[in-house]
């Protein structure tokens, strides 16, 4: 105010005001000039009231845009006078929302009616219509937060599947107990198939034949079953009826059950978290769920328990050497540092894994690498053929290897099928937070201690009884049946509280059927007369082999069921539910097999074998299984229509 000095008061007055006038005037032209604002808020469901998660938020008129995180939330930040926000999100009603005077919009999107009918592209590259008709096509370009953004879809889309990778699958056919008595495979206790089939009918579309792994629907779920009563880590159970699908055909249920353990008679664990912070890991499906997947696990364990964490990109590095269990803010701060970027050393990061993982070896615990990544690795060793000599290389190291599977549009379901297969581990896809809570809280014990090892099954058929047999599922876990008594061999491996579903469809002898194919006479030997046992009632006998955790030595049980088969309505909810879910699996993989299969009849039967449904997960699949009807009608719509 050195200007106002020696001034006469009247003239004070006067350059005062003028001071005052020029400080508003320049606080105007500021606030003028500094017209950007900040829209957050948040986007929610209107059936469950949830929020939504990678929903696409784009400002109308520009190239500004975001996608919802986690909770569902957003912000974007414009200079556009007149804003209007469009969300747009793969399953649910494109909305469009004017942003007038308030800066917290928060918004309800509608889920889509299940049609394939309609969908329209507003942005910025015409596409011809048969991209968009068959039930599993593709979209070029990215998800909507990407360079597709401008897609505005009513009803249901497909979401782009162009770099999704799964390891083909030849079905299971019909085998004459003649010249096939034994049916050997390898339990599988992965349920990645179910949560992969299940966002993709979420989004709007049935899922490739090859996605659909009959025995990962079935062992998703959790069954009434009795563990074993003696000092053996697996009990047996079998049930035999009638087939829905075909009620002159028999339907044999198989189940194994592992011993259950206490959270304080679990041995120690030394875990490698393997985390896979490539830029193909960047988006709110990917590494954002890998975060909370993990600190889940960590709020999981005890002191006793240790925890490394390496990561890879580019290359493999060490993030945190092996840290207590007890010390989870020390563990979740490291985790919450990683971010996204760069190219896809998956096979450096593997080897550096085992290498930590030998380091902090724990004599009779639980000594496992938990991977976590959309397998799409491009740096080195990459191909599924690499991955499964590397991960079995390493088969004898009392380690095992576990995968968590995220994101979509580039997914590698083969290579971590293979990966969690040679690496004496399971395999489960994360596709939203509420799996995480099931893998690694609900699951915790099941996922990540072994109680039984190398489990292989096999199945001698009496050809007295049954003319065919066909196992449903397990194609990629069939064995030879000298593999059986192999303990070289590697069979599947049991966790705690674990429970195993098999199914066999079985023509009973003397049935006309249309699967048996017939061959013309040999020329150079005579058939030779097959005598059966008849005196036996027998139709099965069943055995299964395993290890215990510590040894390298195999044992054997075995049972026996006699053809007396239970009217079907008779039988357990568990039978029941399963046949359900193999059914779906029949019309999913559009399987030669699916005889006089009906959707209505399989929803209509596992509404009433719900049972208990603590979890909900039942009447997920009831509510899964009747969307997938919906898409198959409008599929077969689209396909006459073409």
């Amino acid at each position: 105010m050195e200007i106002l000095k020696g001034m006469h008061p009247p003239a004070k007055i006067h350059n005062m005001k003028r001071i005052i006038y020029l400080i508003m005037l320049l606080l105007g032209l500021t606030t003028f000039n500094s017209t950007a604002r900040t829209i957050c808020g948040s986007v929610y469901c209107t059936d469950d009231k949830k929020p939504i998660p990678g929903v696409a938020v784009l400002v109308k008129g520009t190239n500004i845009r975001t996608s919802t995180d986690l909770n569902g939330q957003y912000a974007v930040t414009t200079k556009e006078e007149k804003v209007v926000l469009l969300f747009s999100m793969i399953g649910y009603e494109f909305q469009q929302v004017e942003a007038k005077k308030s800066n917290t919009i928060n918004v309800w999107l509608q889920p889509a009616k299940t049609s394939l009918q309609e969908v329209v592209v507003m942005g910025y590259q015409t596409q011809r219509k048969q991209l968009f008709t068959a039930s599993v096509s593709t979209i070029p370009g990215t998800t909507l937060t990407g360079k597709m953004a401008g897609i505005q879809i009513r009803g249901s889309a497909t979401v782009p599947q162009d770099r999704e990778s799964y390891r083909g699958i030849v079905e299971n056919g019909f085998l004459n107990p003649v010249k096939e008595p034994l049916s050997t495979f390898a339990i599988d206790v992965d349920q990645a198939s179910y949560s992969n089939v299940r966002r993709l009918i979420n989004q709007g579309q049935l899922p490739p034949k090859d996605a659909v792994r009959t025995e990962e629907l079935l062992n998703y779920f959790h069954y009434d079953l009795q563990g074993p009563v003696n000092q053996d880590p697996v009990a047996i159970h079998t049930e035999l009826s009638s087939a829905p699908w075909n009620p002159l055909h028999r339907l044999l249920r198989i189940a194994l059950k592992a011993k259950t353990l206490k959270t304080e008679q679990l041995p120690p664990s030394n875990l490698v978290f393997l985390l896979d912070v490539s830029g193909s890991m960047e988006g709110p499906n990917r590494l954002p769920l890998v975060k909370a997947s993990m600190k889940m696990l960590v709020d999981q364990l005890r002191p006793e328990d240790h925890v490394a964490i390496v990561t890879y990109a580019g290359t493999a590095g060490l993030k945190l050497g092996s840290t207590s269990g007890d010390q989870k803010t020390k563990l979740k701060e490291a985790i919450d540092q990683l971010e996204a970027s760069g190219s896809t050393a998956g096979g450096d990061g593997i080897k550096m894994a085992y290498q930590i993982a030998r380091e902090h070896f724990i004599k009779q615990g639980n000594n496992r690498i938990i991977l976590a990544t959309d397998g799409d690795f491009n740096v080195g060793a990459s191909s599924d053929e690499d991955m499964e000599k590397l991960v079995a290389n390493e088969k004898n190291s009392g380690i095992s290897l576990s995968v968590l599977g995220f994101g979509m549009g580039n997914l590698k379901d083969s290579k971590m099928e293979t990966i969690a297969d040679k690496g004496h581990g399971n395999y489960a896809y994360i596709d939203n937070i509420s799996q995480a809570r099931k893998a690694m809280v609900t699951e915790f014990g099941s996922t990540l201690f072994t109680v039984a090892k190398d489990v292989k099954i096999q199945v001698e058929f009496n050809p007295g009884k049954v003319q065919a047999y066909r196992l449903i599922g397990y194609e990629n876990r069939l064995l030879a049946k000298e593999d059986f008594n192999n303990d070289e061999k590697m069979g599947g491996d049991m966790g705690a509280g674990h429970s195993i579903t098999a199914l066999y469809e079985i023509i009973p002898a003397g049935l006309k059927d249309n699967f048996s194919s017939s061959v013309d006479p040999l020329k150079y030997q005579a058939p030779k007369d097959v005598i059966f046992n008849n005196t036996l009632s027998e139709i099965v006998t069943v055995k299964f082999r395993y290890k215990n955790p510590d040894s390298k030595k195999s044992r054997m049980q075995m049972a026996s069921l006699k053809d007396e088969p239970k009217p079907f309505s008779k039988t357990s909810d568990d039978f029941r539910f399963a046949s359900a879910v193999a059914e779906f699996g029949l019309f999913l993989r559009n399987s030669e097999y699916k005889q006089q299969s009906d959707f209505t009849n399989l929803i209509s039967r596992a509404k009433e074998a719900k049972g208990k449904d603590d979890e909900g997960y039942r009447t997920e699949f009831i509510n899964l299984a009747e969307s997938a009807k919906l898409l198959s009608k409008n599929n077969d719509l689209a396909q006459n229509d073409k």
